[in-house]
Parts: structure tokens; C-alpha cells; sequence
């Protein structure tokens, strides 16, 4: 199984659940900017309790999915991972957090058709501060050559004002704007 294949059959199963959910991380900075190989899916869900037993049972079979597990997210670090047991590839699912900046990326996200499918994305904006808040947390290369290529894409489309009032909120500035001056390139494909 490709990486494209589980992605297709993952929003499969959430659409088909109901679950809200938003797809993240490397996969939507893909999407936006230029795209890289990754070896896993990030999702960010609005999983209440109710609803952990219809999302394992989505889930069942093709993946290694612990209900225990997804009951233990709702705990620091409010994380759990499915592993595919076809390609052994990680799913990770984040459960959508109270802080302000999380829940308006929730909000603010898109619907697209990837590969024929209906899918939630996060909007290029959000993907660009998501990876350099990420880069706060964990400094890397990698977040932030994933933050310029969507710059480097997007450029004309992005909502400058919107992306500079919440660097400000999550302390990324010098990033966003060594970013948006060029200073910080997309690394080359």
C-alpha cells in the first residue's frame, strides 16, 4: 500500500464515520507547497468519548488501533497512532485541543476532493504557522522547509495579515518573516 493508497482509505473511513477531522502535517504542506516523502498521515480529530467505539470499529481489521489507546489521548500528549498493517505505515490522529490557535486552524479548515475522495484540510495558512510553531517546539529543517514551500506555492494567496497577527500570538515572527523575505528557502526537489 502507497503512501496515496492509505490516505485515500483513511478519509474513507472518517468521512464514512462522521468524525470531524482535518488532515495535517507533511501530507498537507504536500498538498500545499512542495511536496516531499513522508511515511505517515497526521489527523487532527474531534473525537468526543461517545464516539471512540464507531471510530475504533472504522478502523478494525486493517489497522493496529488500541481502544484503550484512543480513551488514553484525552491525556497529555492527546495523541494516538493506527498502524496499517499492509504497509506498516503510522497514522497519527491529534485530538483537537481547547487553545485558541488550534481551534480556529479546526475552523478555518477546508474541504477539498483528494484522489476522488472529500477531504478536510488545514488552510495553507495554517499549515505554514502549524509547522513553524512545531519548529519552536522541535527545531528542524525539515518544518520549516515544509513552512517556505507553501510560501514559495502560495505566495499570492496567502492572508498575510492573518498569518502575521497569530506569528505574533505563537511567537514565530522571525521565522514567518525570514520565510516571507526569502531568507529561509523551500529545500530543492
Amino acid at each position: 500500500m502507497t503512501e496515496q493508497q492509505l490516505l485515500l482509505d483513511c478519509l474513507q473511513r472518517l468521512n464514512r464515520c462522521g468524525i470531524p477531522y482535518m488532515l495535517t502535517g507533511s501530507m498537507a504542506s504536500n498538498y500545499w507547497g512542495i511536496p516531499r516523502t513522508t511515511h505517515d498521515l497526521d489527523f487532527v480529530v474531534q473525537l468526543p468519548p461517545s464516539a471512540i467505539k464507531r471510530f475504533v470499529t472504522e478502523f478494525r481489521g486493517d489497522f493496529g488501533l488500541d481502544e484503550a489507546g484512543v480513551r488514553d489521548a484525552y491525556q497529555p500528549p492527546h495523541q494516538f497512532n493506527a498502524i496499517d498493517r499492509r504497509s506498516a505505515l503510522k497514522v497519527d490522529f491529534w485530538l483537537l485541543q481547547p487553545q485558541p490557535f488550534a481551534q480556529e486552524m479546526f475552523a478555518r479548515r477546508v474541504r477539498q476532493v483528494l484522489f476522488g475522495e472529500p477531504a478536510w484540510l488545514a488552510t495553507a495558512e495554517g499549515i505554514v504557522l502549524h509547522k513553524l510553531l512545531w519548529n519552536r517546539i522541535m527545531p528542524s529543517e525539515r518544518q520549516l522547509g515544509d513552512a517556505a514551500g507553501v510560501v514559495a506555492v502560495q505566495e499570492k494567496a496567502l492572508d498575510l495579515p492573518y498569518l502575521r497577527r497569530w506569528a505574533v500570538e505563537l511567537g514565530v515572527t522571525a521565522e514567518l518573516e525570514k520565510i516571507l523575505s526569502g531568507e529561509i528557502r523551500p529545500k530543492s526537489t
